[in-house]
């Protein structure tokens, strides 16, 4: 998409997200953005107020699909096992298909620290924990699931599994891509507690 389509401050944090992939958080200045966008340093301030600003907007576009995503999933005609597939496969598709977005998964922990994204990776990591409890709650309710884990046992395990599989590509290379491999996982779990 060209520069016409998408405005200069959108930019700026696109290429944040791509300086947080490429180098790191810590690697993520007004410096490296400016020349990243070929931009005059005091642009960045203009446009955010600094670094910290630049990190915020980064988060909440991290996190806008978040809520969409889930109430597209609460309303499938589905099982809530199946959900819970549909949970995993829709934003490992989003990760598959913007490589860099999921770096900002694997820095939660500097983001925490953040005062000014604290806030929201807190309640972003409460709230997709608290839907996927729900789902798998409901899959014990209704007989889909049996209870040899406890839910939040379960819900441990099966991001444990997202989080394992977006490490693993920082550094090595995998045959299938990333929605294929976590499915296969979770579906094994799934199975294997299915009632």
């Amino acid at each position: 998409m060209g520069d016409d389509f998408i405005s200069k401050k959108d930019r700026i944090i696109v290429s944040a997200i791509e300086i947080i992939n490429d180098s790191g958080l810590s690697s993520l200045t007004t410096k490296t953005l400016a020349f990243r966008e070929n931009v005059n340093e005091a642009f960045i301030y203009k446009c955010f107020g600094g670094v910290d600003e630049v990190l915020k907007e980064v988060v909440e576009y991290f996190i806008k699909f978040d809520k969409t995503i889930m109430m597209t999933i609460q309303v499938k005609e589905k099982s809530n096992k199946e959900k819970i597939r549909d949970f995993f496969d829709t934003y490992t598709t989003y990760y598959e298909n913007y490589t860099e977005i999921s770096s900002i998964i694997l820095n939660y922990e500097e983001l925490l620290h953040n005062i000014q994204t604290r806030q929201n990776i807190t309640n972003c990591i409460c709230e997709r924990e608290q839907f996927l409890t729900e789902l798998i709650s409901q899959a014990m309710t209704n007989g889909e699931l049996n209870t040899s884990f406890t839910v939040e046992e379960l819900v441990d395990l099966l991001t444990g599994v997202l989080m394992n599989q977006l490490i693993s590509r920082r550094v090595k290379v995998h045959n299938k891509g990333l929605r294929d491999e976590v499915r296969s996982r979770i579906d094994k779990i799934l199975e294997q507690i299915a009632i």
